[in-house]
Order: structure tokens, then sequence, then C-alpha cells
């Protein structure tokens, strides 16, 4: 038999053509969490995964041995992704306008990013125990690690020598108040089914009144 041109050109089954070439696990990923968001970690199948990736499923067991691993990796990719905030700079001079501008980002953040995925661990919490409480508790210490540079930075701004709430010892526990005030109520709000749109409007009138109440709580602390 001979071999046409077309013949010839035809990639070969599983793998992907060069203008689809590149990371192929940032593509596993990519199409997992598609189609885990879309159909749920126990409707969602490897075959659809690899159809959408596209990769064979010999190339996913390669990177991942099952589903399962490739849900946590899912997972533990959106947290990591968005929970980075070194390169974030909040905008403001004041302390309370700095901490107003970084919880709005991480609201937004949380509402754009991971409600979805939120939603797939909840009900998978039977199975994957862990994972829920990874999205919102590794979230959100690691954004309170970026209120907690704020803070540092008003010890001598707002209280030099104080030792209450802005101390150096209590900085991190202090911030992870504050983003228990602030991302607790919107992503209750979002997961019930509020629009994210509707959430955006409301945003910065509300971190604003929470930042207000969590300095005025950190100003009663200092006199104690």
């Amino acid at each position: 038999m001979v071999n046409t041109n077309n013949d010839l050109k035809r990639p070969r089954p599983g793998r992907p053509p060069k203008d689809l070439a590149g990371d192929v696990k940032t593509r596993i990923l990519d199409a997992a969490q598609r189609v885990f968001l879309e159909r749920g970690y126990q409707s969602a199948s490897l075959d659809e995964i690899a159809t959408t990736a596209p990769a064979s499923k010999p190339t996913i067991y390669a990177h991942f041995p099952g589903k399962q691993a490739l849900f946590e990796a899912v997972v533990a990719r959106v947290v990591e992704g968005l929970t980075d905030f070194e390169d974030f700079a909040p905008k403001g001079r004041s302390v309370q306008d700095r901490l107003a501008s970084l919880g709005i980002e991480v609201v937004q953040r949380f509402i754009d990013e991971t409600i979805g995925i939120t939603r797939a661990t909840i009900a998978e919490a039977d199975r994957f125990p862990a994972l829920s409480r990874q999205v919102h508790e590794h979230g959100r210490d690691r954004a309170a690690a970026a209120v907690s540079n704020i803070l540092n930075g008003a010890t001598h701004t707002l209280a030099r020598g104080a030792k209450g709430a802005f101390g150096p010892k209590r900085s991190v526990s202090t911030a992870q108040i504050f983003m228990d005030l602030v991302l607790l109520p919107m992503i209750m709000r979002a997961l019930m089914g509020e629009g994210a749109k509707d959430l955006r409007s409301e945003l910065p009138a509300f971190v604003r009144e929470r930042v207000s109440f969590f300095l005025a709580a950190c100003e009663a602390d200092w006199g104690k």
C-alpha cells in the first residue's frame, strides 16, 4: 500500500498536533479542572479528560497515578495560584487603605477562581476530608501572611512599642482574624448561589466597613 501525503502528515493517535504542543502536564491539569467542575469528581472520567487535553490515557498515568491523584493536584494548583500574594502591592498610604485594598483583592480571587473547586471539594468531603479544608484554610493562611506584613509595618506607624494586636508575636493570628471577618461572609454567600457580579458591586463598601471594625478592635486591644 502506498502512503499518501495526508497519511504521512496524520498525527499518531493520542498525541496532540504541533500547534497544541507544550507542557503536557499543564494541559492535563487544565482539562481535568474543566471536567471536574462540569461533571463533579464522581461523574468525571479519565477518558473525557484525555479527550479534552488532548492526551492519551497512558500519558495521563505517566504523570498521575489515577483520578484521585489528578483531582488532588488540580485542587493544590488552584490554591497555590490563588494565594500567591508576593507580588501584590496594596494601594494606599494609610493602614486602612492598604488593608482594604488587600481585602478586596483576596475576596475577588476567591469568588472568581475557587468557588467552583470549593463546591467540588465540599461535595466530595467524605471521600477527601482534607481537601475542602485545604482550599479554605491554606488560602486563608497564605493571604493572612500578606495581611501580617501590613500589620507589622503598622506597629511603628500607629503604636510605637505597642504590645497589642499589631505586635510581631500576634500579627499572624490577628491577620487570620481579619481574613475571617472579610473573607468568610463573602465565600458563604457565593457558595449559597449569590452572583459574582452582585458580590463584587458590594465588595468595596463591605470590606471598608470590616476594616474599620477590625482596626477599632485592635485599638481597643492596645489600651489593655
